[in-house]
């Protein structure tokens, strides 16, 4: 990665730092079209956060956390708005454990298709055009329908075959305003992770980052400046290709691009009737994407079949609302990990590990490292790296690191997911194509292109200079140490570990007795209170407080036993 490419990422960077989202302004047409559920949603919006807490309440999040399905059903019930969000949240392994991301995927399922003419509203809104004024045809049956928005293929006036996505309206003020309540209500539940040995998970944390997916899936102005970048960087020798963006159609809400009119990389009557060679394409696609992560630093990060298409024989890679970035360090970090488990060296991958993510109090370097040597010894019997699964390799050492509590940043977990998106790929078009073969020989190339023969030299000899001072002290730190032992100065610093389970523990128990204990007090208090005319009284003479409290302190009590099992 060299300069140039990362001042063009950090133009790219700053470019959507400077794109702001805007109410949707309706025109006379669309409110006309979308009158009732204009309605519905002003009437939704009164009563909103009181009928999302009751959804919540309905689903138990109060009993230990939602599970997988759980939070799918939540989502379902709380609305197409949380249905999207679920559907963002599937694809992000980085922020959710891989159990709730697969059961999340469900919801990408049955999606309504967006009225014909409330799209060629949306389009006529945001040009200010009529649609015969900029096509010569437009198809009203959508290419492709999702929850935010769908595509329409069109012919421009100057023959140019066209896609043009359209946004839903009335959607990204919807799921603005939505995400603010769901903030206020992030704090009240848990996720917990089984693979990671129970870990909850902060939801509040997936919430904020969940924020600012969302801007860039709501701002298509954001899908076309990544597809612009990809044209001009990430195309390598022009072996694959990439939509052009038709600048005077592209807006917040509406994105045009050119139409590749060729067939999906997974429909393999369509590869053999254009005499495609599927172990050609595949290694094409896989050559590409691999230039993409180790030399421009930035990639697709959903690669899976239905976003590579390929027309006349060439690759084309299609929406780009979703690209991962990893920096030079980051690839370094990447072939360090690689060459330990090769080395079968537990040490230099816990090395690695700690490196790439940010270790908290609660990790063990100990257990850290046996678990390394487990993983490690698994690889023992590899003599060649044809036998290594690269998508395993990644969820391991990930596994690993949120089992001993290493935050890994979101990149890292992105590419892990986007590396398993292109290994499905291959799989179904050339089996017998190696992902990590083609990886580690493009490893190996550009770690011979940085090798300096000097630069390796003058490390070493400042490693042998600061070795030579240290054991020079051995004599003068031994002798200090016996001078200290002698004049009884000598104080041994020890820290236990493992205890910090048991004290959790313990200390959770008592909290919640403690609780049920003051659930117990109150019942009886109010069972008491309910003798009196204490006021103000209900229609049938009891105190209101009294009712009040035993209602309370049924549900405290329920609460509190649930969490002490």
């Amino acid at each position: 990665m060299n300069d140039k490419t990362k001042k063009l990422i950090k133009e790219l960077e700053d470019k959507k730092e400077t794109i702001k989202n805007g109410a949707a302004e309706l025109s006379s047409e669309l409110k006309r079209l979308l009158k009732e559920e204009i309605d519905a949603v002003k009437k939704r919006e009164k009563h909103r956060p009181a009928e999302m807490v009751a959804i919540f309440a309905k689903h138990n999040f109060y009993a230990g956390g939602f599970t997988p399905g759980e939070l799918r059903t939540t989502l379902e019930d709380l609305g197409p708005t949380y249905v999207k969000i679920g559907q963002i949240m599937s694809s992000r392994v980085d922020l959710l454990p891989k159990s709730y991301c697969k059961e999340l995927e469900k919801l990408r399922q049955n999606v309504k298709p967006l009225d014909a003419a409330v799209a060629r509203a949306v389009i006529e809104q945001e040009t200010g055009k009529k649609i015969e004024d900029i096509y010569s045809e437009f198809r009203d049956e959508p290419l492709g329908s999702a929850s935010i928005g769908q595509a329409h293929y069109g012919v421009l006036k100057d023959g140019t075959k066209v896609v043009t996505k359209v946004q839903r309206p009335l959607v990204a003020d919807t799921m603005r305003s939505d995400i603010v309540l769901l903030k206020r209500l992030a704090g009240l539940v848990n996720i917990v992770g089984e693979e990671y040995d129970g870990q909850v998970i902060d939801f509040r944390s997936v919430v904020d980052e969940l924020e600012k997916v969302t801007q860039d899936e709501l701002d298509f102005r954001v899908e076309a400046e990544n597809t612009r970048f990809f044209k001009e960087n990430c195309l390598g020798g022009g072996e694959v290709g990439c939509p052009d963006v038709i600048d005077e159609l592209t807006t917040e809400r509406i994105f045009t691009m050119t139409f590749i009119d060729g067939c999906c990389v997974s429909d393999a009557e369509g590869l053999e009737a254009e005499g495609c060679d599927p172990e050609e394409i595949g290694r094409i696609i896989v050559q590409n994407y691999i230039h993409q992560v180790l030399d421009v630093g930035t990639f697709h990060a959903d690669p899976h079949q239905g976003n590579i298409m390929v027309s006349h024989g060439k690759p084309y890679w299609i929406d780009f609302g979703m690209i991962g970035r990893v920096t030079e360090k980051d690839v370094d970090l990447i072939q360090s990990a690689v060459k330990a488990m090769l080395m079968h060296s537990a040490d230099d991958l816990v090395g690695v590990i700690v490196s790439m993510g940010a270790a908290s109090p609660l990790t063990d370097r100990a257990r850290l490292t046996q678990d390394a040597e487990v993983f490690v010894e698994k690889y023992a019997s590899v003599r060649s790296v044809s036998d290594i699964n690269v998508t395993e390799v990644f969820e391991e050492v990930m596994g690993i690191a949120a089992k001993h509590h290493v935050s890994m940043p979101g990149r890292f977990t992105i590419l892990a997911r986007s590396l398993t998106a292109i290994e499905g790929v291959v799989g179904l078009l050339c089996p017998e194509l190696n992902v990590f073969d083609l990886l580690y020989d493009k490893m190996k190339e550009r770690m011979l292109k940085n090798l300096s023969l000097r630069r390796e030299l003058a490390q070493a000899g400042r490693e042998l200079f600061e070795a030579g001072k240290k054991t020079a002290r051995i004599p003068v730190l031994a002798s200090e140490a016996l001078d200290h032992a002698v004049k009884g100065k000598m104080k041994v610093n020890m820290e236990l570990k493992g205890y910090d389970e048991p004290l959790d523990r313990i200390g959770h128990f008592v909290r919640y007795a403690m609780l049920t204990l003051v659930a117990c007090v109150l019942f009886i208090g109010s069972c008491i209170l309910c003798t009196t005319e204490f006021k103000p009284l209900l229609s049938n003479g009891m105190p209101l407080f009294a009712v009040a409290g035993i209602v309370f302190s049924i549900a405290l009590a329920i609460f509190s036993v649930k969490n002490l099992k």
